[in-house]
Formats: C-alpha cells, structure tokens, sequence
C-alpha cells in the first residue's frame, strides 16, 4: 500500500490488494473507496474481492468507479459525500492514485481555492496542473 496524504482525513492510494488490508487497518483507515472500474483489473482485484477483505477487516467499503467519462458532478459529489461521511480517514484508490486526486481536487476547489487544491495534491505526488482552468472556473462559481 502506498497511501499519500491529500489531507489529514483523505488519502490516495493505486491499487491495491487484498494483501494490503491489514496494514490499511493498522493504518487507522475507516473507510476506503475503490475509484477503479472492474474492468481495468483481474479478478483479484476486482472491488468485490477487495470489498471482501476490507469488510472482514471491520472496515467501510465504498465502490464509485470513476473514468474521464465518468468524472460528472454527480460523480464528483458522490465521492465528497462518501469521503465526508465516514468516521474517520478515508483510503481512495485507482490504478495510480491520480483519479482519486482529480476528483477530491474538483469537489474541494470551491471552497479552497485552485492553489491550494494543486499544492495539496502536489505535495501527495500528482501533478494537477492541466486542471487549473477547471478548478478556478469551480473556485470563482462559488464565490
């Protein structure tokens, strides 16, 4: 598992396996959500098998498979309410963690502002800035 710090309560992780459950629990992680669709793993991988292991950890499961099809509002706030309504720090995950990075970026820009959102996920390791137009569009809609 490679978890990277977004903020204190959201992390980004690529893929990851049912090996890496304990050490996700032992990590203190509540929830995690799986942002990958079932179609870009193997079975092994797949978010039931992941959901499986996640839960028989005591932990919280989350599906929301995400493309750039698929990165809709909707989608967008689905993941700021799955990420808000846990108990404690949420694991996202995709093939490289960089879904799971655009999408927090888009659901927080309005309320913290395009650099802050870029520096945050630049500090986690994903460069966002090919993103600045749409998270200044977002941040100057909500003002």
């Amino acid at each position: 598992m490679d978890a990277r710090c977004i903020t204190p309560r959201y992390f980004v992780s690529p893929q990851i396996s049912v090996e890496d459950v304990p050490a996700i629990a032992e990590a203190g992680f509540t929830t995690v959500i799986c942002n990958r669709p079932d179609g870009e793993v193997p079975p092994s991988h797949r978010a039931e098998t992941i959901r499986a292991a996640v839960e028989a950890a005591g932990l919280t499961f989350q599906v929301l498979p995400l493309t750039h099809q698929t990165m809709t509002p909707e989608n967008v706030a689905k993941q700021i309410e799955l990420a808000e309504g846990c108990t404690g720090p949420v694991l996202a995950y995709c093939a490289s963690g960089t879904r799971c990075s655009v999408v927090w970026a888009l659901g927080n820009a309005g309320e913290l502002g395009a650099d802050e959102v870029l520096s945050k996920t630049q500090a986690a390791g994903y460069q966002l800035d090919g993103l600045r137009p749409a998270l200044e569009q977002i941040a100057a809609s909500s003002d």
